[in-house]
């Protein structure tokens, strides 16, 4: 438990071009206010403002929301200057804004709760650590994300400007944005285009757009299925086709600076050697999804404190000597969504062959539900497992192991 006499608090309330910081003491008396601006410059004029308040044995300590945006630069400079720099949960500052009878919010207001709950919660806050190699990464996660959902928004839009021209065009191609349907697309935005092209030429055409894959069988399904769809070409036509030949390009570029993206992923992970994607299930991209989640795993002092943060931990719901464990609907919701899918994917099973992926954590998945837990239940104590597991990998730098079991046939 920290003395508090020993300290002042500074909470800071966090924005694109200015900060708002209000000082407090041990008392929860406001000692002064400060607006400055976010840029580098004015980051000693915030250092001096507070220095003014700090009497001999006491220390500032910081609070910031928002330590990887609009707070990152301040984060960084303060803690290169040596100060104390915790990381407030956005939670926290809003359920210490509505504990009054009358709420208000404002820019000091805000601050000001920043800086009541570094007194009062200190030692349960995190260090701040906006380390360089965590940021970039978890910059690079956001461009393949907006990368992501751009892709998924052209692919809806190529979906309905396709069912104008050919009607049955989901029958063509098992996915509409693959490398020979774009290929086609992009050649033939629409029936009319095919005239005078005969099976063997639209086959060798498809071929070399699948490195072979497609067969001579593929290009008369295509023929048969624009024949039967008769006549689809109207007026302004060509501009209907560009529209289509437009989609198809965007995607292309999609997918290629994705591919960029992801290559700098696996160069930035390469430095951290982590060791993730020995766990089934886990590739180089959804290792950089958790570790940009997770930041510095040193910044959690146990697995268990790394569990609440994902919302993993149970939380205890009582009164009178009544109540029970209840699910946490808190913390990191992206990294309980990660956690939650890399659960699923250890208990799944081979369509075919029925061989478990990983057959330790199916068994543990049988075990729970044999003693009574829903298939949710069971699937948040292997998200608390896996916690555990990663917890120690990131902390020791090693690989995941499974343990010898014989394998069995799911059932």
């Amino acid at each position: 438990m920290h003395y508090k006499q020993k300290h002042i608090y500074v909470g800071i309330d966090l924005h694109k071009k200015t900060h708002t910081a209000v000082v407090i003491n041990c008392w929860n008396e406001k000692l002064g206010e400060i607006q400055f601006e976010n840029k580098p410059a004015a980051f000693d004029e915030l250092v001096a403002y507070v220095k003014q308040f700090k009497k001999r044995g006491m220390t500032p300590v910081y609070g910031l929301e928002d330590v990887g945006g609009y707070g990152r630069s301040l984060a960084v400079y303060l803690i290169e200057n040596k100060q104390i720099v915790k990381e407030v949960n956005s939670a926290l500052s809003y359920a210490e804004r509505k504990s009054y009878p009358t709420t208000h919010k404002s820019d000091s207001w805000d601050a000001d709760c920043v800086g009541k709950i570094l007194l009062n919660k200190l030692d349960m806050l995190p260090d701040a650590n906006p380390q360089d190699i965590y940021w970039t990464i978890g910059q690079l996660v956001t461009r393949r994300y907006g990368l992501v959902k751009a892709g998924i928004a052209l692919k809806n839009q190529l979906h309905q400007q396709l069912s104008y021209h050919y009607p049955s065009y989901q029958k063509f191609f098992s996915d509409i944005d693959g490398k020979c349907a774009l290929a086609f697309w992009q050649a033939y935005p629409s029936p009319h285009k095919l005239d005078g092209t005969t099976v063997e030429q639209l086959a060798i055409f498809l071929q070399k757009a699948s490195n072979n894959a497609c067969s001579t069988r593929k290009a008369e399904e295509i023929q048969s299925l624009v024949q039967a769809d008769g006549d689809t070409k109207r007026t302004y036509q060509e501009q209907r086709d560009f529209l289509i030949q437009s989609h198809v390009r965007d995607l292309k570029f999609k997918k290629e600076e994705m591919a960029f993206v992801e290559d700098e992923l696996r160069l930035m992970m390469k430095r951290l050697d982590y060791q993730l994607e020995t766990i089934p299930g886990i590739e180089v991209v959804t290792a950089a999804y958790l570790v940009a989640e997770i930041g510095d795993v040193r910044r959690f002092s146990s697995a268990d404190k790394l569990a609440r943060f994902a919302g993993i931990a149970p939380v205890i719901f009582s009164s009178a000597g009544k109540g029970s464990n209840q699910k946490s609907k808190q913390g990191n919701r992206v990294l309980h969504g990660l956690f939650y899918n890399l659960a699923v994917q250890q208990v799944q099973v081979s369509k075919g062959s029925k061989i478990a992926r990983n057959p330790v954590f199916l068994e543990y998945y049988k075990r729970k539900l044999a003693e009574g837990k829903t298939k949710g239940q069971a699937l948040v104590c292997i998200m608390r497992r896996l916690v555990n597991i990663i917890y120690g990998m990131l902390k020791n730098k090693t690989a995941y192991k499974l343990p010898e079991v014989v394998e069995k046939q799911a059932v």
